[in-house]
C-alpha cells in the first residue's frame, strides 16, 4: 500500500493540504503502508525552492514523517513527453490546431444556444492533408486525449461510495500538452502528469480533496489508455469557513506556518485537523495524538459533508496540550520567545516557577510572552490600577509594607511570609487586607487581572523587583 501527498510549491503549506497529508499518513500508519511525497514543481514561474522547504518543514513540524525521498515532478519531464508521444502513436491522442480565437468563438456559440461550453472535438479526425495545411499556416498545436462521449466511468470511492460519470460530461477531448510548434510536444499538463507519476511511484491509493472528483474521472480514462492498474480513490471533504464556503486566504490564517507563529502547537493542530472531517469512534475522547488516531482510523468515519473551521475548538485543544506539558517542556518552548522579546531568565529555578504560574491560563504559546512580560519589564499602570491606588489609605498602607520590607533582610519572600506581612500591615494601618492585596497587585503588575498575587510577589521579590516597583509607584 503506497499513498502520496503531491503539493505544488507555489505557496506555503495550506491547512487543506496539511489535512490531506494527515489523512494519507493516518491511513498508511493504520494499514502498515508507505506515505510518500511528490513535489509538483512544473509551474516554472510560480514554483520556488523556499516553498518546497516550507512544505516539508511544516509536515515535519506536524509529525507527518514520510518513508522515501521526495520525488520532484520536474525531473521527469522527458518521461512525460515520451508518454505523450506513445499516446499519439497509439491513436489515443492527437494534435489540435484550433486557435484561441476559434475556441473562444466556439464557446460563445454554445452559450448562445444554452449549452455548456466544451470542446467540440473538431480536430480529432484531421486528414494528413489538413494537418499539413495547418502546419503551413504556421499554426501551433496542443495535444488532446480522446474521450469517448458515450463512455461510462465508475469507481468505488472509499469515502463516497460508488461514483459515476459520463464521458460526455467531461468537456470534450482533454488537453494533455500545452501549445507548441506542430512538430514538438509542449509542456505536459496536470491530469496526464499526475497519472504518469502515480504509476511511476507505484501509488495504490489516491487520497485527496473532493475538488478533484472530476479529475479522477478523466484520470481513470488515462490509466486505461496507458494499460496501467487503476488505484483506489478517496475524496475527502473540504474545509469550510463560517459561511460554509471553501476556506481561502480571504478568511485570514490558512498557512500552517501562520498557525505556528500564532502560538499553536503541532500536537493541537494535528489533533484538530483530524477532527475536520473525521469522527472519533465511540468511547474515544476528542483529545488525542495522531499515533492514537492511526490505530482506529478508517475511511467509513470520514464525513461526506464539508467541515467548518472552528477556532474555539482549536483553541480548546491547544490549551489542553499546553496544560499537559511539564514546566520543563513549557519552558523549553517559551525560552526562545522570551529571547526574541529581549528577555533573559534570571535562573532556571525561577523560570520554572514562572511557567508553572502562568501555564494554567495559557491558550497559545504566545500567551506565555504577554503573561510573563510583567516579570521581565516593569509594566505601565492600567486605568483600573491607577483607580485602585487612589483609594483612601491604599498608598499609605503600601508605604508601611515597603518600610517593613526594607527593615528585614529578606532573601526573596515566600507566600507564607507575604501573608503575614499583609496581615500585619492591615492591622497596623487600619486598611482592609483586601484593599492592600488589590493595591499591591496594581503596584507590582500594573493590572487588576493576572496570575496569583502572592506567587507573583514571591517571584518578583526573588529578583529584587518588588521593592523597586513599590518605591516608584509610591
Amino acid at each position: 500500500m503506497r499513498v502520496r501527498l503531491a503539493p505544488s510549491p507555489t505557496g506555503t503549506l495550506h491547512i487543506g493540504t496539511a489535512r490531506t497529508a494527515l489523512f494519507n499518513w493516518l491511513f498508511t500508519r493504520h494499514e502498515g503502508g508507505k506515505f510518500l511525497i511528490r513535489i509538483e514543481d512544473t509551474d516554472k514561474e510560480r514554483s520556488k525552492p523556499e516553498f518546497t522547504e516550507n512544505i516539508l518543514e511544516g509536515l515535519n513540524w506536524l509529525g507527518l514523517n514520510w518513508d522515501e525521498s521526495p520525488v520532484l515532478q520536474s525531473a521527469r519531464i522527458s518521461e512525460h513527453r515520451q508518454a505523450i508521444k506513445g499516446l499519439l502513436d497509439a491513436g489515443h491522442a492527437y494534435r489540435c490546431y484550433a486557435s484561441e480565437d476559434e475556441l473562444a468563438s466556439m464557446r460563445e456559440s454554445q452559450k448562445a444556444l444554452g449549452k455548456s461550453p466544451k470542446y467540440d472535438n473538431r480536430h480529432r479526425s484531421l486528414t494528413p492533408e489538413q494537418e499539413e495545411a495547418f502546419k503551413a499556416e504556421g499554426r501551433t498545436a496542443v495535444v488532446r486525449f480522446k474521450i469517448n462521449p458515450s463512455s461510462e466511468i465508475v469507481w468505488n470511492d472509499l469515502v463516497r461510495g460508488q461514483m459515476f460519470w459520463r464521458g460526455e460530461d467531461l468537456g470534450g477531448d482533454m488537453v494533455i500538452a500545452r501549445r507548441a510548434k506542430a512538430e514538438d510536444i509542449g509542456d505536459p499538463l496536470y491530469n496526464l502528469v499526475v497519472v504518469l507519476d502515480d504509476i511511476f511511484m507505484g501509488i495504490t491509493h489516491v487520497i485527496r480533496g473532493e475538488d478533484h472528483i472530476a479529475n479522477t474521472a478523466k484520470q481513470i480514462l488515462l490509466y486505461k489508455a496507458l494499460g496501467a492498474d487503476i488505484p483506489e480513490f478517496a475524496h475527502t471533504p473540504l474545509i469550510l469557513n463560517s459561511e460554509g464556503k471553501k476556506l481561502s486566504k480571504r478568511d485570514g490564517v490558512t498557512s500552517i506556518n501562520e498557525f505556528k507563529k500564532m502560538g499553536y502547537t503541532p500536537e493541537a493542530m494535528a489533533n484538530y485537523m483530524t477532527l475536520l472531517g473525521w469522527s472519533v469512534p465511540e468511547g474515544m475522547e476528542e483529545r488525542f495524538n495522531i499515533k492514537e488516531a492511526s490505530k482506529v482510523f478508517t475511511f467509513n468515519r470520514i464525513n461526506k459533508a464539508g467541515a467548518k473551521f472552528d477556532w474555539d475548538k482549536l483553541n480548546w485543544l491547544n490549551a489542553q496540550v499546553l496544560h499537559e506539558w511539564s514546566p520543563k517542556k513549557l519552558l523549553e518552548e517559551l525560552e526562545p520567545l522570551w529571547l526574541q522579546a529581549g528577555w533573559k531568565q534570571h535562573d532556571q529555578s525561577w523560570a520554572l516557577d514562572l511557567v508553572e504560574l502562568i501555564g494554567p491560563s495559557m491558550t497559545l504559546l504566545k500567551d506565555g510572552v504577554e503573561q510573563a512580560r510583567p516579570f521581565f519589564e516593569e509594566p505601565p499602570l492600567e486605568e483600573s490600577a491607577i483607580t485602585q491606588l487612589s483609594i483612601d489609605g491604599a498608598k499609605a498602607a503600601l508605604r508601611e509594607l515597603a518600610q517593613q520590607l526594607s527593615e528585614t533582610p529578606w532573601d526573596g519572600i515566600e507566600t507564607d511570609q507575604a501573608q503575614k506581612l499583609i496581615s500585619s500591615t492591615a492591622n497596623s494601618s487600619g486598611v482592609k487586607k483586601g484593599i492592600i492585596m488589590k493595591s499591591l497587585r496594581a503596584a507590582l503588575l500594573g493590572s487588576m487581572q493576572g496570575p496569583d498575587l502572592l506567587t507573583s510577589w514571591s517571584l518578583l521579590a526573588r529578583v529584587g523587583q518588588d521593592c523597586d516597583r513599590l518605591s516608584r509607584v509610591l
